[in-house]
C-alpha cells in the first residue's frame, strides 16, 4: 500500500478498505506516477552533484536560510 493515495477522511478511508477485502476494487501495483524514468535518475545524479560540490559551511548556510524562512 505504500505510494498509494488514501482519502484523508477516517470513513471514506475504511469504506475503501471494504471494498478492497470484497474485491470491488483492484489494487494497482507498479502504477506509473507519471514520471520520466530518465528524467527522475538524471534528478537524482544532479542532486547528489550539487551535494558533493557545496562545501559543508555552504550547506549549512542554505539551510539557515530557509528555516528562518520557513518559520517566519
Amino acid at each position: 500500500m505504500q505510494g498509494q493515495k488514501r482519502p484523508a477522511d477516517t470513513v471514506a478511508n475504511a469504506i475503501r478498505v471494504a471494498k478492497s477485502l470484497m474485491g470491488e476494487i483492484v489494487e494497482e501495483t507498479g502504477a506509473d506516477d507519471g514520471k520520466h524514468k530518465a528524467a527522475q535518475a538524471l534528478g537524482r545524479k544532479g542532486g547528489a552533484a550539487r551535494r558533493d560540490k557545496l562545501t559543508p559551511e555552504r550547506r549549512a548556510e542554505i539551510a539557515r536560510k530557509a528555516a528562518t524562512v520557513r518559520w517566519a
